[in-house]
């Protein structure tokens, strides 16, 4: 005996249902082929309802996702934090941490770059910490290792002065304009380089790639920012309210 198509009224409550309960598998293939029509008709009828299981799945990828990169920050919280080799500005003792992973020829990292200061400047209780992640060729790895060495050859206060121009460098990166650079500064280029390109600078930037690697970073910037990942830029807005929100 044929079985009757349950009506479209019922049809949502029935998808609803756990896998198992619908067997799909009992029906002829006629009844399969009424039933499709049937779910197919329901929901030319009733998209909302496929917008709101969109929605729904969505949210649970979202927070399947935050829970990731919670535990991920977690895992790698002394070296996202406690890295002696990493510069730290803003407010040393803030009570939340940004850790921006960075390369100097990024586009979006230069975009940034004005909406972080304006945020470290309009809070004042923000711990910031650069990661340089030179992931966009040479001159970007040139870059990386200079400000790295500046930073172990002259201290932090050099390493700021040339982090923030390189930041607003619009030229080409060369050998040349790293000295010329250096000497605008009144910094030791010859120093600087020298070391931009020992095996200690070369071990800063292999730990940030790898680091970079278990935090499942592609591309710059890339925050971490409390407990919670920002995957590319964001205005200065947007970041304020994951700082509020990770103040509770």
């Amino acid at each position: 005996m044929t079985r009757k198509l349950l009506p479209a009224f019922a049809l949502s409550a029935l998808l609803a249902q756990p896998a198992g309960a619908l067997d799909l598998g009992s029906m002829t293939d006629s009844e399969r082929a009424d039933f499709g029509r049937a779910v197919r008709n329901y929901l030319m009828d009733n998209p909302e309802v496929l917008m709101e299981a969109i929605n729904e799945l969505e949210k649970k990828q979202n927070a399947q996702i935050a829970q990731n990169d919670q535990q991920l920050i977690a895992t790698n919280e002394d070296e996202l934090t406690n890295d002696p080799e990493s510069w730290v500005g803003g407010n040393p003792d803030g009570d939340v941490t940004i850790v921006e992973f960075m390369d100097y020829r990024c586009g979006y990292c230069k975009k940034a770059y004005p909406e972080i200061n304006a945020l470290l400047k309009s809070d004042g209780h923000i711990r910031f910490i650069v990661k340089e992640f030179p992931i966009l060729g040479d001159a970007s790895v040139k870059a990386a290792r200079f400000a790295i060495a500046t930073k172990q050859v002259a201290g932090d206060e050099a390493y700021e002065k040339v982090h923030n121009a390189l930041m607003t460098l619009r030229g080409d990166i060369s050998d040349d304009s790293l000295s010329a650079l250096a000497k605008k500064l009144d910094l030791d280029g010859d120093a600087i380089q020298k070391a931009a390109a020992s095996p200690e600078v070369e071990k800063v930037i292999e730990a940030n790639y790898a680091l970079g690697q278990r935090m499942g970073l592609s591309g710059t910037p890339s925050f971490v920012i409390g407990d919670e990942m920002l995957r590319g830029y964001a205005p200065e807005e947007a970041m304020k309210k994951i700082v509020a929100d990770q103040r509770g």
